[in-house]
């Protein structure tokens, strides 16, 4: 069986795209077709200013969620990456495979270093190499496949070079995984800009649908989205991304077509409205669930727990192995 792994990153909270793009697909199917690991990697919120208090709410919030959205911890492994010491130990040594050249060509760094020098702080020398810990995390579990949208796919090639190059100079010792993506609303766009991704950390939420937003703030948020200049219902990305972000919203929603729901509208009003109340129904049975799970925090972490229990004991002999390849001295000095 191919073994999957994902995560999600405890900077904000989880929103729709989230939900569309990942957790539903690791829910409905991932889960049950695959060895599939699914992570709350928490040490990549620490490559940039944060409240520490903030990151530790917001990962148990995001492992509520996984729980809340279907992820069933009998059946997959839910888990948070600091809690599995074998990430950073990888990390390391593939940071000394990695060369400077590739970190720095990495466009996420250079978008996020920029915006880090706008605001006037510094660059942390872990948002150059967080790369290399994603690279860490995806071959310490021998990953077949990683599921990512199209803003990750360099991560994943990223992975695959230190992966052959490792192999190359001391043997083999690590999978090639390759970047999976998502079909239709992959990447759901921010409903106040439907050019930007709907991301997690944006300074504004009015285009942003969280999973725990109250019925009344979605239906507000969706009502209120961008659209486009003239009447026509029609989806076609480039010409009219507002409608055609609301189209692909509903089709997920409702397991439709694009296509086809825009022939259904004579009007912008309709479309969302049906997109409000099809996103409110959507969210219903995850915000339910949600807040029974919030009732009992003592069984989410012990699905932590076990999960970086079943994580670790997948890891560490490969993590052993590639300390071993590159001449550091198995535990207790023997030498093979």
């Amino acid at each position: 069986m191919k073994r999957v792994f994902s995560g999600v990153k405890p900077t904000g909270h989880l929103t729709l795209g989230n939900y569309l793009g990942a957790l539903r697909g690791w829910a409905e199917a991932d889960q049950y077709e695959t060895d599939a690991l699914f992570c709350i990697v928490d040490l990549h919120a620490l490559t940039v200013e944060h409240d520490p208090a903030r990151v530790r709410r917001l990962s148990m919030q995001a492992a509520t969620l996984f729980l809340a959205c279907g992820l069933d911890p009998e059946v997959c492994t839910v888990f948070v990456q600091s809690h599995v010491s074998e990430h950073a130990r990888l990390s390391y040594l593939l940071e000394c495979t990695a060369t400077d050249g590739e970190m720095r060509r990495m466009i996420q760094y250079k978008e996020k270093a920029a915006l880090e020098q706008e605001r006037g702080g510094s660059v942390r020398l872990s948002l150059l190499t967080y790369p290399v810990l994603m690279a860490a995390d995806i071959l310490a579990y021998g990953t077949d496949e990683v599921p990512v949208g199209d803003d990750q796919a360099q991560h994943v090639e990223l992975a695959r070079d230190l992966a052959v190059r490792f192999n190359q100079r001391y043997g083999p010792t690590f999978v090639m995984p390759r970047a999976t993506h998502p079909g239709v609303a992959a990447r759901v766009m921010d409903l106040q800009d439907p050019t930007s991704k709907m991301g997690k950390t944006q300074a504004s939420g009015a285009g942003i649908v969280y999973l725990l937003d109250e019925p009344e703030a979605v239906r507000k948020k969706v009502l209120r989205a961008v659209t486009d200049s003239g009447r026509d219902v029609v989806h076609d990305r480039a010409a009219k991304p507002g409608v055609s972000n609301l189209l692909e919203i509903l089709s997920s929603c409702t397991d439709g077509n694009p296509e086809a729901l825009a022939g259904v509208y004579e009007s912008y009003g309709a479309l969302k409205k049906d997109t409000a109340e099809a996103v409110v129904e959507l969210l219903r049975p995850v915000q339910a669930r949600h807040k029974e799970l919030c009732a009992d925090p003592g069984y989410v972490e012990g699905v932590l727990m076990r999960g970086a229990e079943r994580a670790r004991a997948m890891a560490q002999p490969r993590v052993d192995a590639a300390h071993q390849a590159m001449g550091l001295l198995s535990p207790g000095g023997s030498i093979d």
